[in-house]
């Protein structure tokens, strides 16, 4: 699930992922363009029995994603606004921030 919440502004778009539960035993990171696909720096904490952060990215831009699962498995976002093949074959979940 995603959910998006523009600053007053609407330059900032603060979106918050959220992962059920079920889905990872032990994490869950999100990796995307906006933080060049390192594992190491966004991660979901389970709070009310799901995985969830929130993180603030720039109006009005597009953003490519996917979830880490428990380190090894790759998810994308059912409620992502698209998705865009990728270099391994795959699909990657896309995000627009637009106003």
């Amino acid at each position: 699930m995603i959910k998006k919440q523009f600053t007053p502004k609407k330059t900032v778009c603060k979106v918050t992922f959220t992962v059920a539960g079920e889905k990872a035993s032990e994490s869950v990171a999100l990796l995307g363009d906006f933080n060049n696909w390192d594992p190491k720096t966004d991660h979901l904490v389970k709070k009310n029995g799901a995985w969830e952060t929130t993180i603030r990215l720039n109006a009005n831009e597009e953003f490519k994603f996917r979830y880490l699962i428990d380190g090894s498995t790759w998810e994308n976002d059912e409620a992502a606004d698209a998705y865009v093949g990728n270099e391994f074959g795959t699909e990657d979940s896309v995000i627009n921030t637009n106003v």
